[in-house]
């Protein structure tokens, strides 16, 4: 057994930001990457590299040589997919593969990367003790991440020592594809966006999520699990403080919970004939209005997570944007 760190998942948002930190920190870092992966994440870094896939053992045996801590942050994440059997396939298949080669690798140290949807959406906030509650939404993703987080218990039960982590609604730079947290901020700071629905959620910054996921290696509870989120928040009011950010007019016109819900049926209807993602979604938009506000007082007490001020969140990343040509550079800004 080694020492060094592995991280599945390290050309995505959350896992660029966990090979970051451990960086800053010294440690000696390992990434999995596919053989078609956007490496743009991983590029400025002298990083070891391996080529491996998360639904299969004996490529992520291989990948874990001389490693005693694994990150999987690794996901399909989409709240909408062409075929939703794939969420299921590498969600749920590929947690258990990885999960598996790590057991018979004896990894110390597994960090297990899930969502706050696993927990659910509720009216006020809750913490880690809260059942989920969207069996009766159309929402793929949110299943497919419940039964794999079940699989991460199983093979705690059978050895593995594992934590997991349930992040909230992520918000930060580097954010290359972009993800749904990133194509909001877009949509908004560059003044096209009209419509705001009355949803609530959780908001929280990468570099804090990453700095928290090292944190749980180090000292979290075996078999726990810690949601990794900062400042709840309702969505008129949050899209208020991106524009404010970036100088341009807030969303004004406010659509009804009824119609919001209609438009998301259109637009996946839209997306099952063209093939492209869907504005939004019917299950986000159910998501949103039963609200997902958060206790995430659990992993500040037991693991000391860094909170960065929204403000300064939503400042970075769309900095970061318009600095890689995802939103216009602003005329005349002083440095």
């Amino acid at each position: 057994m080694g020492n060094k760190k592995l991280v599945l998942g390290a050309t995505g948002f959350v896992g660029s930001a966990v090979m970051r930190e451990l960086l800053k920190d010294g440690e000696n870092v390992k990434v999995v990457l596919r053989k078609n992966s956007n490496t743009a994440n991983l590029d400025p870094f002298d990083v070891e590299r391996v080529v491996a896939d998360m639904t299969d053992t004996d490529s992520m045996k291989k990948a874990l040589v001389g490693c005693d801590t694994l990150y999987i942050t690794a996901a399909y994440f989409a709240h909408w997919a062409p075929n939703p059997k794939k969420l299921y396939e590498v969600n749920v298949g590929g947690t258990k593969a990885t999960l598996q080669a790590a057991l018979e690798m004896g990894v110390e140290k597994v960090v297990y990367t899930s969502t706050n949807n696993t927990i659910g959406a509720h009216g006020d906030p809750v913490d880690e003790n809260e059942d989920f509650n969207q069996w009766d939404i159309d929402d793929d993703y949110s299943k497919s991440k419940y039964l794999a987080e079940v699989e991460a218990y199983k093979y705690g039960a059978r050895g593995v020592p594992i934590v997991i982590v349930n992040p909230t609604f992520v918000v930060g730079t580097n954010d290359v594809r972009p993800t749904p947290s990133g194509r909001m901020i877009i949509d908004v700071a560059s003044g096209k966006e009209e419509l705001y629905m009355d949803a609530r959620t959780n908001i929280i910054d990468v570099d804090d999520v990453a700095r928290a996921e090292i944190l749980a290696a180090q000292k979290g509870r075996v078999g726990e699990r810690y949601i990794l989120g900062n400042t709840n928040v309702k969505i008129p009011e949050f899209y208020k403080l991106i524009a404010e950010i970036a100088g341009v007019k807030a969303p004004k016109i406010k659509v009804p919970y009824p119609l919001a819900l209609l438009s998301g049926h259109i637009f996946t209807t839209q997306a099952a004939i063209t093939g492209k993602p869907p504005f939004v979604t019917a299950g986000e938009v159910k998501i949103g209005h039963r609200g997902e506000w958060y206790d995430c007082s659990k992993a500040v007490n037991e693991l000391g997570m860094p909170r960065t001020p929204l403000p300064e969140t939503i400042r970075k990343a769309i900095t970061w944007f318009r600095e890689n040509g995802y939103l216009p550079q602003v005329k005349n800004e002083e440095n």
